[in-house]
């Protein structure tokens, strides 16, 4: 078959353009099918060869990420990355962005995003054992952060709560730039054995096409090319794209797919994300290099006159496709049917390398498959590269009169007060591996069964990548590796959701060609590789773009859970030791945008030799248990990671070594990277400064823990609880909780 029969109107260039294809575009399409496109094949055209599906501005800048390691079984190109944790034991994990629609719709925004992510995981074997997310609103002031707050919380809550996957960290900030294009970032991590990792190549001719879940409605349609425009005035008229999800559905559809899992009767198997079942069977065809023909009068529906552009395009929540190994469809059907899900074999692999689509007897769509993937259109877009900002030195930043009200108005405002409101909102010890959970550097998830353990974290400094995107994006990689380092865990890989604004601008393009390479420059030099990841493009609203936003979510292993670093101090009397060198780095602060309104001056530089050589030695000596109490030092600097160890514990501290040739405000909030600030009792701390000594790592004794005061030297002293009711109050306050 080479030509459709069914009768569908008539394409237009108005129509073409609604779909998001330029004219160069559309060319192609009429080259690779030889005659006009009729609607369904102009849609699905329109979602694979849209941004989020098919990378195409962003290609030639991911090739550059190094994505292979020893332990790494399976890189990018696959639902998720998949590293090796020994033991025969292997982890899936990735993260995605939702943006648009919970921007659109919070709740349901939100909440799928969950759910998609939870999908990528399972779909190739794993059991989810744990969610994290990066969430970034508008300024506290805007008219619509706190309805968009409270709804992605409850929806992210709601769902994964409901399915039973324990969210266990993540960030959440408030800027500006995101005041009409918030980020909702999503990463799942999983659990496999290495030898029952299931892939998404369809295989075998004549093989049995299976459609599981949900049944498909009108829900998500053109979700895919709604997330590759920018927003405009009609964003909220855009409702109907964003999906609607059922959690209880996902946990039958896991619980269902495992069981068949684990029986021989999977050849491949994708999940219906975005694109829905255009996506899912365009891309099992390619990656085996044969045809799929599916009867759409077969797909459960549950609205009535659906149309083949409306099934191919939906993106209905809680589907997955696979192909079955010959002979075993009633197995399949029998486990589908015990939990409740529709079960329904839809179609068939052919030898034609065709996507053939059949509507009440007729051709409703026949592509060519390779024309879907490989060419698509991969663009070198024209970039510039960000200004260079000046270095910024202590001195050109006026001190506070009162350093102690400084460090107040910091860590009791948006972004360093307690995420306690947002925590308490998400179950984080079902399942009953949670070592650790959100509030310190990394979360902590037992390999259930065994003394080994998980790091998970999430980071990005927008402010920094906005200032030199290729330093921003060495310390977003840089962050989670400390991070990871912090508790003890070896870190193994990274996926990344690159959330930047219109790539079709010189500027945002230069952004993320810089992010990338400095993100790339860190993870060789950390031996830290890019398993999975997102681009999210388009992200801004009337020509104003975000904040350049490359999330990092980062994975990392202990091989014995019980030799573990926290934040919080462990005893009275211990000394504080204060791990890399301190210069008092001001530009591009969070010190500077909070207390002096300013944003100027470039970020501090990333030396990637100094942070692996640090991490190492505070790894190592987590390790031989002689440290278990760590922070790395980000936001704020020093005087926020001390408040954030005395508050963890309740204990006080004081800092009497102060830096003669640094000013005092600079010491305090100055975010100089590569550095840590460790606790360790007092009778150890000349063996450990010995032991820095002799791998050339700088660290110095700065003061004692103890008490019920956060004393610095003359310029700061605070009663901890003043602290505490002040860090702890504000979310509460903010969403109109507590007084």
């Amino acid at each position: 078959m080479t030509e459709t029969t069914v009768k569908e109107p008539e394409i237009t260039p108005e129509i073409v353009a609604e779909h998001g294809l330029n004219e160069e575009e559309y060319g192609r399409i009429l080259k690779a099918l030889g005659r006009t496109p009729n609607i369904t094949e102009l849609g699905i055209y329109s979602v694979m060869w849209s941004e989020h599906c098919s990378y195409k501005s962003s290609k030639v800048h991911l090739k550059t990420l190094p994505t292979e390691a020893d332990w790494v079984i399976c890189g990018p190109g696959e639902n998720a990355g998949v590293i090796d944790i020994g033991d025969g034991d292997a982890v899936i994990f990735k993260m995605e962005s939702h943006n648009h629609p919970s921007f659109i719709e919070p709740y349901q925004g939100a909440a799928t995003g969950v759910g998609g992510i939870l999908r990528d995981v399972f779909t190739m074997g794993a059991r989810p054992i744990a969610n994290m997310n990066a969430l970034r609103f508008g300024d506290i002031s805007h008219e619509k952060t706190r309805h968009l707050v409270s709804g992605v919380v409850a929806g992210i809550g709601g769902y994964g709560n409901c399915v039973g996957v324990p969210t266990v960290g993540g960030e959440t900030n408030f800027d500006a730039s995101y005041n009409g294009n918030i980020l909702v970032n999503a990463m799942t991590v999983g659990l496999v054995r290495k030898d029952n990792i299931f892939y998404s190549a369809a295989a075998g001719v004549g093989n049995p096409v299976v459609y599981v879940g949900s049944k498909t409605g009108r829900d998500g349609i053109h979700g895919a090319t709604m997330a590759s425009t920018e927003f405009s005035d009609d964003s909220e008229a855009k409702r109907p794209t964003v999906q609607v999800g059922d959690p209880f559905t996902e946990k039958l559809l896991i619980e269902a797919c495992l069981e068949l899992m684990a029986s021989d009767s999977i050849v491949a198997i994708q999940d219906m994300g975005a694109a829905g079942l255009t996506s899912s069977s365009v891309e099992m065809a390619d990656k085996g290099g044969v045809g799929f023909e599916l009867d759409l009068d077969k797909v459960p529906q549950r609205e009535e006159n659906m149309t083949p552009y409306e099934m191919s395009l939906s993106e209905s929540q809680e589907r997955m496709l696979m192909v079955l190994q010959p002979g075993k469809e009633d197995i399949a059907r029998e486990i589908f049917v015990k939990w409740g899900l529709d079960f329904a074999i839809i179609g068939k692999i052919t030898d034609t390398k065709h996507l053939t689509l059949i509507w009440k007897g007729e051709v409703a769509a026949n592509i060519p498959v390779a024309s879907l993937v490989n060419d698509a259109p991969e663009y070198e877009r024209p970039w510039v590269k960000t200004p260079e900002k000046p270095e910024l030195q202590a001195s050109d930043v006026p001190q506070p009169h009162d350093l102690s009200e400084a460090l107040m108005t910091l860590i009791g405002g948006p972004n360093l007060s307690s995420r306690h409101w947002i925590w308490q909102q998400y179950d984080q010890t079902v399942m009953g591996d949670t070592v650790a959970s959100p509030g310190g550097d990394a979360a902590i998830i037992r390999v259930h069964n065994t003394e080994k353990a998980l790091a998970i974290t999430t980071d990005c400094t927008p402010r920094y990548v906005e200032a030199d995107p290729f330093e921003g994006g060495k310390q977003a990689v840089a962050e989670t590796w400390r991070n990871i380092t912090a508790v003890g865990g070896t870190p193994l890989a990274i996926t990344d959701c690159l959330n930047f604004g219109n790539p079709e601008k010189p500027e945002i393009m230069g952004q993320f060609a810089e992010a990338i390479r400095g993100m790339a420059e860190a993870c060789i030099a950390l031996d830290y590789p890019v398993v999975s990841g997102n681009v999210s493009f388009y992200n801004e609203t009337k020509g104003k773009a975000i904040r350049p936003t490359p999330a990092i979510g980062g994975v990392g292993i202990l091989k014995d859970v019980s030799r573990r670093a926290s934040l919080a101090l462990k005893r009275e009397g211990d000394a504080l030791v204060l791990i890399g060198e301190t210069l008092g780095h001001l530009g591009a602060s969070i010190f500077l945008q909070e207390i002096t309104g300013r944003e100027d001056g470039a970020p501090p530089p990333v030396d990637l030799a100094t942070e692996r050589k640090n991490g190492d030695f505070i790894r190592s000596q987590i390790e031989a248990g002689t440290l278990d109490t760590v922070h790395d030092l980000a936001d704020g600097g020093l005087a926020i990671a001390l408040s954030e160890m005395c508050l963890s514990s309740k204990m006080g501290a004081t800092v009497d070594n102060i830096p003669d040739d640094i000013p005092a405000h600079a010491f305090l909030f100055g975010e100089d990277q590569a550095r840590y600030l460790v606790a360790l009792p007092a009778s150890e701390s000349d063996a450990f400064l010995s032991a820095a000594k002799a791998v050339n790592v700088r660290a110095e004794m700065i003061g004692i823990t103890g008490g019920q005061r956060l004393v610095v030297g003359e310029v700061v002293d605070l009663a901890l609880d003043h602290i505490f009711n002040a860090h702890a109050s504000w979310f509460g306050r903010y969403m109109g909780i507590v007084e």
